[in-house]
């Protein structure tokens, strides 16, 4: 039974009992039984507001595993230790590099094997980036032979 129920019965016992409100008495359980009902009510309004609130929270938690997955592409446990065996392999004086993707506009860092293999994809967009390295051997020999 519902705390509005269980004062909805208590007031009809009261009527019941055809309690005299012109008495001190009546008018006291008269009194009690009012806020009892308005307590009652604003108990109801609050479960109804947290269930309402409850309701919204799990729309933004679904919203935010969306966005999760988008952002930290779908990684499992598996792929973060797989992330780290990679990092560990890295040489410190290993060179890095970086280019700035023409579509999104970010700027995509990587090591020279990236470079040997010609091409990239960015990160951000997807976008694919190919490296043409026949200039850049061209440019060295010049130089070295001065």
């Amino acid at each position: 039974m519902e705390i509005t129920e269980k004062v909805a019965y208590l007031k009809g016992l009261a009527e019941g009992m055809e309690l005299d409100t012109d008495k001190k008495i009546g008018k006291l359980l008269a009194a009690i039984i009012d806020t009892l009902d308005d307590i009652a009510l604003e108990l109801e309004d609050i479960k109804d507001e947290q269930t309402e609130l409850a309701d919204g929270l799990d729309a933004v938690s679904d919203d935010l595993e969306d966005v999760e997955n988008v952002v930290f592409d779908e990684w499992d446990e598996d792929d973060d230790e797989d992330d780290d065996y990679y990092y560990d392999d890295l040489d410190e004086d290993e060179e890095c590099y970086a280019t700035t993707c023409p579509t999104c506009e970010e700027t995509i860092y990587f090591d020279e094997s990236v470079l040997e293999d010609g091409e990239v994809i960015c990160p951000n967009c997807g976008e694919r980036l190919e490296f043409d390295l026949e200039g850049l051997d061209e440019d060295e020999d010049g130089e070295d032979g001065e």
